[in-house]
């Protein structure tokens, strides 16, 4: 087993099998001490978060494989906090990043804040950012990836609808425990010989925002009521 990455949340290890494993750290995406799902860098760290985002993963990538939904997830390993996945490519040699959003809040208000009001719900909008932390992952358009040559506008279309019904998905799980899904980031690559565009990386509180009676959870708290 051989190091191949080591990335903000989780690090990346080949197998001698040709699949590799991802190990989930206690580290989360934020700033100032502050956990945001959509930052692009490690704010704090949160003992057991490893673990219990893995456990959500396992959780949900079950789901989805059950339901048909191309991914690549093998089998996870909580007693040692792993994860064993297929190979997938990164779209462009980088990859993007998927976010699903139900209301308008945080980069989302940012941006639109002139048109859109805090809270104001959404219908499942869908938003692709560039993997690129020295442009601080900006957003791109479907011409824009299909000009340079990261996705064909078919793919873009396929990515589009496989967000939307996972995230409808994961929402109406979370709705069915009392909890609302506010936004989610996903993240996509192509897998096996055909290249089949795929769910990858993790599902967790890591990479989303959920409430519970008007009030944003903390990552272990929806971990926790999300497993039940």
């Amino acid at each position: 087993m051989k190091q191949v990455y080591q990335g903000k949340t989780k690090d990346v290890y080949a197998l001698d099998d040709g699949n590799y494993m991802l190990k989930f750290k206690d580290d989360v995406t934020g700033e100032n001490g502050v956990f945001d799902p959509g930052a692009n860098k490690v704010g704090l760290s949160i003992e057991g978060m490893g673990n219990s985002n893995l456990r959500m993963t396992d959780y949900f990538f079950q789901k989805f494989n059950a339901a048909g939904i191309p991914t690549h997830y093998i089998s996870a390993d909580l007693a040692n906090g792993t994860m064993t996945i297929l190979p997938a490519k990164m779209f462009g040699g980088h990859g993007v990043e998927v976010i699903c959003r139900f209301r308008a809040t945080g980069s989302f208000m940012r941006r639109y804040g002139l048109y859109a009001q805090e809270g104001q719900p959404l219908d499942a909008l869908v938003e692709i950012t560039l993997k690129d932390d020295e442009r601080n992952d900006p957003l791109i358009t479907k011409d824009a990836l299909e000009q340079l040559g990261i996705l064909t506008g078919e793919e873009h279309d396929i990515l589009k609808n496989l967000a939307k019904r996972i995230s409808n998905l994961i929402k109406d799980d979370l709705a069915g425990k009392g909890m609302e899904l506010i936004d989610i980031k996903l993240e996509f690559g192509r897998v096996g010989e055909k290249g089949e565009i795929a769910l990858i990386d993790e599902v967790s509180a890591g990479n989303m925002r959920v409430y519970k009676d008007g009030k944003k959870l903390d990552p272990l708290e929806l971990n926790r009521l999300a497993l039940g």
